[in-house]
């Protein structure tokens, strides 16, 4: 049986991106994706699986007739991944968001370079990041805007 929530990751094409933890660069792309990867309370290594071939899967770049038409790997894309336990926040109740539903940080983050680790071999490419726990400040141009929500 399924669980009710589990990893979301917030999708942005981007012309570039990057991310800055104080006043390093750490992570930086031309164009590709943007991932944005929250992860739930109940996430487990199942879940990997099946977000990174839907990453890798997904057609939202132009072919020649201007139709989101191509995958990552047919573009020459980067990736961008940047932890965000805020996907998992709620705003429902109060005027303070609540993060009950995100994971803990020590299981969070083993998932997180789990879902980088798998993104590379999938690939074979390196995949940029931010840093798991840091405050970042985070840059990009939107392609389109094209961006998209995924949870399994």
């Amino acid at each position: 049986m399924l669980q009710d929530r589990c990893m979301r990751l917030l999708i942005q094409r981007v012309k570039q991106a990057q991310v800055t933890v104080g006043e390093k660069v750490c992570g930086k792309i031309g164009p590709g994706l943007l991932l944005f990867l929250g992860i739930h309370k109940q996430d487990s290594p199942q879940e990997i699986e099946w977000l990174v071939n839907k990453v890798v899967g997904l057609r939202v770049f132009k072919d020649e007739t201007g139709k989101m038409n191509r995958t990552i790997e047919e573009v020459g894309g980067q990736i961008l991944v940047v932890s965000q336990f805020t996907l998992y926040g709620s705003c429902t109740q109060g005027k303070r968001p609540e993060f009950t539903e995100a994971a803990l940080p020590e299981p969070a983050f083993l998932l997180y370079e789990e879902f980088i680790n798998e993104l590379t071999a999938r690939l074979d490419t390196p995949i940029q990041s931010g840093i798991f726990g840091a405050t970042m400040e985070v840059a990009l141009i939107n392609d389109g805007p094209v961006t998209f929500f995924l949870e399994r």
